[in-house]
């Protein structure tokens, strides 16, 4: 699916000054805002952002402010046997 959103010339400029890929930035907000209010499960933020891993979402969470605090040994297993499938 593609989204379209119209941005007065204005606000597109300052956007634009933060040197970030404007699509992408979008799509982190709107996926943001969807887990906050709980109609994204961190399988599914973590699929639509595209992260390898849950360390990897973690880490984005708590870029903006998000703790993931029911991290279990379970999760950590699983985390640990997709990276030694992957070689790592």
């Amino acid at each position: 699916m593609q989204l379209t959103i119209e941005i007065p010339d204005d606000f597109a400029g300052h956007f634009r000054a933060g040197g970030t890929d404007l699509s992408r930035h979008a799509l982190e907000l709107l996926a943001l805002e969807e887990y906050r209010n709980g109609r994204l499960t961190e399988t599914e933020l973590q699929r639509l952002l595209g992260f390898s891993t849950r360390y990897v979402l973690d880490g984005f969470l708590k870029t903006h402010g998000i703790l993931i605090d029911d991290y279990t040994v379970d999760d950590l297993r699983r985390e640990v046997a997709t990276l030694e499938r992957l070689g790592f």
